[in-house]
């Protein structure tokens, strides 16, 4: 995947163009990140009017899990780059359309490959790059499911082995009448019934390192730069708020920079990779790797130079890096407390009046309860004050279905 030597202007026959397929709120900012540096951006997805096709140049209501719908796509926007989002993507096509030099895959294909699958990704960290991680097991049927769990040891967690929007959240396994329920949980109705069974410790932290690899203007090669620590909190699987930086051992810090190194460099290509650690002491333990801008470092738009969505941009057109943090700062979840086709947000003017605050709204066709609509920013002198301000400005905001939606 080689570097543009230039930028065109968009919408002409000389523009230098990245298809999202996936066009929800980290694609939004991506794309808005893109525009910045005059790329022209396709935002792809199976649902109009999904958050980044409301700022792309050109939305495309396309399903990315089909692969011929993908195929036609590729062939007819003829993109540079063409970067995933979600999990459900016709990945064959993309290994082909790279190995053809149609586009480049952002990351890699592999990387894009392997993001779904707990399976991979555990076996590549763990027996091909020896990197430490917690005692596991997959097991593909009830009985399987048992021995792991008995082998593994408890309290230990399970988790679908493939992730993706259809994914069924983790199940916590404290003793032995847990496990058959927690099974049904995993896998009644799904496609896919391997699991992985993790045992759990009670380790000191868990962090994300986002890792950015992309071109060293000194030596023209490959190399990897290293955002400040990100903490984060999740609730029932789902994000509730993130904070840079986190306090971390140095001994620690240099270990799980060294882990995210390895890691990406052998998922190869260019980009943003959100990697999460588990800290004990000094000790540093693998658990998964995101290839791409997540969530968690949402935050990165208040606390750094260049955000994760500016430093993807800038890997992925093969420019320099600057990942330097410029504020402590905290991100804390617009949560909906409604379900319906559209709504209002009020309270916005008390949200950004909080000192140092802003709002991010992802601009959502519809809402169910608890579903991420926006998110609040903060930065202070220090994390713990910039949490304060981020979860005061996120519940200054109020959610209420808009005239004519559903209750």
């Amino acid at each position: 995947m080689s570097a543009p030597e230039s930028i065109g202007t968009p919408l002409s026959p000389g523009a230098t163009r990245v298809m999202l397929l996936g066009s929800g709120e980290l694609s939004k900012e991506l794309a808005v990140s893109f525009h910045r540096l005059g790329v022209e951006v396709h935002a792809v997805d199976r649902r109009e009017g999904a958050p980044a096709q409301q700022v792309a140049h050109v939305a495309h209501t396309v399903d990315v899990t089909d692969p011929q719908a993908v195929a036609d796509l590729i062939r007819r926007v003829d993109p540079d780059f063409i970067i995933p989002e979600i999990e459900t993507i016709a990945v064959d096509v993309l290994e082909a359309a790279e190995a053809a030099g149609a586009a480049g895959v952002v990351p890699s294909p592999k990387a894009v490959r392997l993001a779904t699958n707990r399976e991979g990704l555990r076996r590549m960290a763990s027996e091909e790059l020896g990197l430490p991680t917690t005692t596991y097991q997959f097991a593909s049927d009830l009985t399987e499911f048992e021995v792991a769990v008995g082998s593994v040891g408890y309290p230990c967690v399970a988790k679908p082995n493939v992730d993706g929007p259809d994914a069924r959240d983790n199940q916590r396994i404290e003793a032995p009448e847990d496990v058959e329920p927690a099974w049904r949980a995993l896998t009644e109705g799904a496609g896919d019934t391997r699991v992985i069974v993790e045992r759990l410790v009670d380790f000191d932290a868990e962090i994300t390192i986002i890792a950015v690899r992309s071109v060293d203007p000194e030596t023209g090669r490959m190399a990897t730069w290293f955002c400040e620590p990100l903490g984060h909190l999740y609730r029932d699987g789902a994000f509730v708020e993130s904070w840079q930086p986190m306090a971390v051992n140095p001994d620690a810090l240099d270990n799980a920079r060294s882990v995210a190194a390895r890691v990406t460099g052998a998922l190869g290509g260019r980009g943003v990779f959100n990697v999460k650690l588990f800290v004990e002491g000094e000790d540093v333990y693998f658990s998964e790797v995101v290839p791409r801008a997540h969530t968690t470092g949402l935050v990165t738009l208040a606390t750094q130079r260049f955000s994760q969505f500016d430093l993807q941009a800038r890997a992925t057109l093969g420019l320099p890096v600057d990942a330097t943090l410029v504020s402590p700062g905290a991100s804390s979840a617009i949560l909906s407390p409604v379900e319906a086709d559209a709504v209002r947000y009020e309270g916005l003017a008390e949200a950004v009046a909080v000192p140092e605050s802003t709002v991010e709204l992802f601009g959502k066709r519809g809402a169910t309860v608890g579903r991420a609509m926006g998110v609040a920013l903060a930065t202070a002198e220090d994390v713990a004050t910039a949490l304060d301000r981020a979860r005061a400005a996120a519940q200054a905001v109020r959610i209420v279905p808009q005239e004519g939606g559903r209750l």
